[in-house]
């Protein structure tokens, strides 16, 4: 028998979501008979203990007897169990400074972890993720600030609806100005903002058209890498090249900086590629985007004047056109940036009903069975307390 726990978040400030719902705790305990599943008790998550009790998965606190524990953000230090196998969120991959201490710790008790980040497909495409519960209320709030910053209408705020479908009929009779939104980025993250574009009213338009027209509705397009970057020298696009030598490329946005009144910004970045813009370009007169949505919201990042993470309960800060500065929200010489961490709690039952639906589906059945899956392996950045040789290049910064 092998026992799954699931463990309470100790992150602060205390994550909502789960792994597992108790309806797939459910389905697990009648379909894969090997398995068991504990839950370790909470007042943060967003399923009851009691949910969990009435669908027979038993609640403790002590989960030292279980092979695998499953969570979803970073686990605190002091609450990790020696050699035993972790799947969560680490944000080690990229060498974060604020997760040294963690990964160091991991290796030093035994640990192995698999990184719910790392999970791929054989092509590279993410497995877990919540990314398209990101984007559906990164877009929300996003159109909420436009309409806060220029009264035209009055959004709700997405978590004090009960759910996605709660949300939708809050969009009944919502009338849009005639205002033209870019969404950047071609993955789940920008599939949840195009979601929120269309239960809108608002229409696609193609890149070209947006550039040369101006329109008596709503419009949005958007702009994946093709029509983001060109290569310095040849001026084509190569995907595949793209993401082995981003530095080679020029980001073509600026045009579309001055036919925009809101961005939505979705695209990965790290610090190689190109911004978006330079932070300079919105002291211009020309750089029209009232609103910026970062919903991938890496600070400094594509959007360079994202200045840090605001709150669930306060999303959104302005910056100054001159001086950079972060201001309150709505002031007149301002851009109004929304940039949130943890955008999926704000709808965290849809959001781990998705992601355990993909767990049960692509990594369980490997997990449980540890049948030398390529797809885990590559997931794999410690095993036994020691680093593995897809991660090796953080043999420094694992301090090995």
């Amino acid at each position: 028998m092998i026992r799954i726990g699931l463990i309470k978040e100790g992150k602060t400030p205390a994550d909502n979501r789960v792994a597992l719902t108790p309806a797939q705790c459910k389905w697990i305990h009648k379909n894969i008979p090997e398995v068991s599943v504990v839950v370790q008790t909470s007042a943060t998550r967003c399923f009851t203990d009691r949910e969990y009790g009435s669908a027979g998965v038993p609640v403790r606190e002590d989960l030292s007897d279980c092979d695998i524990l499953l969570g979803i953000k970073e686990v605190p230090v002091n609450q990790l169990i020696p050699q035993k196998t972790y799947l969560f969120f680490s944000h080690t991959k990229k060498k974060q400074p604020y997760n040294q201490k963690l990964f160091r710790a991991i290796i030093e008790k035994g640990i192995t972890l698999v990184d719910y980040e790392c999970l791929e497909h054989e092509d590279g495409q993410r497995i877990l993720g919540f990314g398209f519960f990101a984007g559906v209320v990164g877009a929300h709030n996003g159109m909420m600030a436009y309409g806060k910053r220029t009264g035209a209408y009055d959004l709700v705020r997405v978590y004090q609806q009960k759910s996605f479908r709660e949300l939708i009929h809050t969009y009944f009779g919502l009338r849009i100005p005639p205002i033209k939104i870019a969404v950047t980025g071609s993955g789940r993250v920008a599939h949840g903002i195009l979601e929120v574009m269309n239960l809108m009213g608002i229409h696609e338009t193609e890149p070209e058209e947006y550039l040369k027209k101006q329109f008596s509705y709503p419009v949005y397009t958007q702009l994946k890498g093709a029509d983001l970057y060109r290569h310095k020298s040849s001026g084509q696009y190569s995907r595949e090249h793209f993401h082995e030598q981003p530095e080679e490329y020029d980001c073509r946005f600026m045009p579309y900086a001055k036919e925009t009144d809101v961005l939505m910004n979705g695209i990965y970045w790290e610090a190689a590629i190109p911004r978006l813009f330079e932070k300079e370009a919105i002291t211009d007169p020309a750089f029209r985007i009232q609103v910026i949505a970062d919903i991938t919201d890496d600070e400094n990042g594509s959007v360079p004047i994202n200045l840090g993470d605001q709150t669930i309960e306060d999303p959104v800060y302005g910056v100054d056109r001159k001086t950079f500065t972060k201001t309150p929200a709505i002031q007149p010489g301002s851009i109004d940036v929304m940039a949130v961490g943890n955008l999926p709690n704000e709808l965290p039952r849809d959001a781990s009903r998705y992601f355990g639906e993909q767990l049960i589906k692509y990594v369980l059945e490997d997990l449980v069975k540890n049948n030398g899956s390529a797809v885990l392996e590559r997931a794999t950045m410690v095993k036994n307390g020691l680093l593995t040789r897809h991660y090796s290049y953080l043999k420094e910064y694992a301090g090995v």
